[in-house]
This record gives C-alpha cells, sequence and structure tokens, in this order.
C-alpha cells in the first residue's frame, strides 16, 4: 500500500520573531491565512486516503496540529521528544509502518514547501511511487529545475536515463556549493544538474536495510521503536531510545552511500513546477503579491510611503507599520518583538536568534 509522511519537525529560526519553538513556522498561518503544514496537506488530499498519511512533528506541536490540520488522528502523529534530523524522522516512520505493512512504499515530504500547481505535482509523484514500487533497491528522489546559481541548495548530478518514466539516475549529491560552482550547475542545465528538493519515495523496507548497512547505531533503536509502537512500551521507549540516536541527515547517512553502493540505486524524478523553500523571508516574500513599488505585505495596516523592494508582516492585526523612504528592508512585528534589517542581511537572523535566546531565555526564542 501507499502512504506519505510529512516532516514537520524544523525550527524555522531564520523566519523569527514569527518562527519560535512553541509555534515553528510549519503552524504559522501566514500564508493567506493557511500554515505550511495545512498547505503540504491539501496537496497531499487527491494522492492518498487521509488515514494514509502521517506527519512526524514535535511532540510539544500534537495538540496544535490536531486542532489545525484537518483529516489527521492522533495515531497518525509521530511526535518526536526532541528533533534528531532528517534521518530518524524518515527512519520512526518507516519503521512503525513496516511493521503493519512489510509491503508498504512511502512518499516522504516536507512542511517548508510551496508547490504549484498541485495536479502535476501529484503526477510526478504517482511516477516516483511507480518506480519505487517497480524495483526494491530504488530510492526515488525528486529534482527541481534550477532558477538561479543559488548556494542555498544541495544539488543532484544526473546520469543515465532510468526506464521510461523519465528518471535519471543520480551520479552524485553535491552539498550547497560556493557561487561560481552554482553558477557552473546552471550553466550546464537541468539535463545534468537539478536542486535536491528533500523529497523521497522508497519501499519501507528499502529505507530500513540502508539504514541498516550505513548507519546500524539508528537502525538498532528505530528497529527497536517499530516493534514497541503498537504497545504500552511506545512512550517510554520513545523517550529513552530516540533522544540516543546519532543525530544525521538522510541525504548524508543514506542518500549519498548509497547513490554509490552497488546493492543500490538512486534516481531523480525531475520536478519542472513552481516550487518554493520557505526557510527564510526574501522566500516568504516571494508568496505575497508585491505592489506596484515591489514591496511585499503581509500585515493587515500598513502605510507605505517612497518605499520599494521592502517586506512587511505582522502578527498583530491592530498594530500599524508605516515605511518612509525605506529601500530593500524586512520589517517583521510580533507582539512581544520586532525584526529590522537589510534585505541582504537575512542570513544573520539565525544568528540573532541565538543570543536573543542567550540573553532572554526561552521566551522570546
Amino acid at each position: 500500500m501507499r502512504y506519505a509522511m510529512i516532516m514537520a519537525g524544523g525550527s524555522g529560526t531564520r523566519l523569527w520573531p514569527m518562527s519560535r519553538a512553541s509555534k515553528p513556522k510549519q503552524l504559522i498561518p501566514f500564508i493567506n491565512g493557511r500554515s505550511l503544514l495545512q498547505i503540504a496537506m491539501d496537496r497531499l488530499k487527491d494522492l492518498l486516503p487521509a488515514k494514509q498519511i502521517y506527519i512526524c512533528a514535535g511532540q510539544s506541536h500534537r495538540q496544535e496540529i490536531l486542532d489545525t490540520i484537518e483529516g489527521i488522528d492522533n495515531e497518525r502523529i509521530l511526535g518526536e521528544p526532541e528533533g534528531r534530523d532528517t534521518l530518524n524522522a524518515v527512519g520512526l516512520a518507516a519503521a512503525i509502518i513496516a511493521q503493519r505493512d512489510p509491503e508498504a512504499t512511502i512518499a516522504v515530504f516536507t512542511a517548508d514547501h510551496v508547490i504549484e500547481p498541485a495536479d502535476q505535482f501529484q503526477q510526478i509523484v504517482n511516477q516516483g511511487y511507480e518506480v519505487a514500487e517497480t524495483d526494491s533497491s530504488t530510492l526515488v528522489t525528486f529534482g527541481i529545475t534550477p532558477t538561479a546559481a543559488t548556494t542555498a541548495y544541495g544539488y543532484l548530478q544526473l546520469g543515465d536515463p532510468h526506464g521510461q518514466s523519465g528518471a535519471r539516475l543520480v551520479d552524485q549529491f553535491k552539498e550547497k556549493p560556493d557561487t561560481p560552482t552554482a553558477k557552473q550547475y546552471l550553466d550546464a542545465g537541468p539535463h545534468r544538474y537539478l536542486w535536491n528538493s528533500g523529497m523521497f519515495v522508497w519501499q519501507a523496507t528499502t529505507l530500513m536495510r540502508c539504514i541498516e548497512k550505513f548507519t546500524p547505531l539508528n537502525h538498532a533503536g528505530l528497529q527497536r521503536l517499530g516493534k514497541v509502537w503498537a504497545s504500552d512500551q511506545r512512550a517510554e521507549e520513545l523517550n529513552k531510545i530516540y533522544r540516543q540516536l546519532p543525530k544525521v541527515s538522510v541525504d548524508y547517512a543514506v542518500m549519498e552511500p548509497a547513490a554509490d553502493d552497488a546493492d543500490f540505486q538512486v534516481v531523480a524524478l525531475p520536478m519542472p513546477l513552481n516550487w518554493l523553500d520557505v526557510g527564510s523571508w526574501p522566500a516568504f516574500a516571494k508568496t505575497c503579491q508585491p505592489d506596484e513599488d515591489g514591496n511585499a505585505v503581509a500585515a493587515a495596516r500598513h502605510l507605505m510611503l517612497d518605499s520599494s523592494n521592502t517586506l512587511v508582516a505582522s502578527s498583530d492585526n491592530q498594530h500599524l507599520i508605516a515605511m518612509i523612504g525605506c529601500r530593500d528592508m524586512i520589517v517583521i512585528h510580533t507582539p512581544d518583538a520586532t525584526l529590522v534589517c537589510p534585505a541582504d542581511q537575512t542570513e544573520r537572523i539565525k544568528q540573532a536568534y541565538e543570543m536573543v535566546k542567550e540573553r532572554y531565555g526561552h521566551e522570546l526564542a
């Protein structure tokens, strides 16, 4: 049977001060009144029945997910006692689902993306299921057509065609490059390099075999959790085991070594759609309709006077933000914290977040 799992455990520190530990970016209704997690669920609703969709998120966010995400129930929220990176999130889902359905095929998505149009997205994901179901040695990833020489994403270096689906073998996973290298990748074209989307499809048992081969310590703990998940030992074992699992990404731990291993093959399906990873305020600005001066506004009360290419966002509908003579700025307002910075300095927000946490504790972080 086919399943899907949405990873929704990120902290979203680059979207501070709206994104907080108590309410991270995937739960904030800041895209036309909807959260990224709601958008991710809606994108899957015509692909799979809701009962076959799981969400992996922080245990502390369980109730808010139940309250705001239509179609999800308590049993399909895989609550992490703490974040242990993406390998353990996808491995936990695979271990649990494989215990119930050894023939399961799982697609993995993240609650970070805006992808349009949805019907074409679903068609490509269906192709991914078909490729993974055909061969138990195959791990499928989805590659996004690069539109800029960005250093923000990893890249897939493509090899030979794989079957008739349009998929390509992945020769190598390339880490986030420097600007000259990113320019080389862009110039080489999408037949040679694609952005690594962080979305996958695999048979549950195939992923577990990979984890066993490449990261056996993680495998032992995840297998144990899969076996006790349906028992009254679940909570105790989850808290004891999950916190001790080596913290590592699925790209680094599984996808990169699998691409070089004779027992497995990694293939990429191109996804030439409108794709946006909403991981920063400049990315969020692209979800807003710009005015004639290039300003992006997500605030109920605002005034833009002689200002251009500026993002203004507020979670307080009663608060007025007035901008006069501003160029290329980011202004984010919440009831207890306000961020103001030049648009070209947003990479430093994560640094500022750490300073806020150190100076003011978790109250503002």
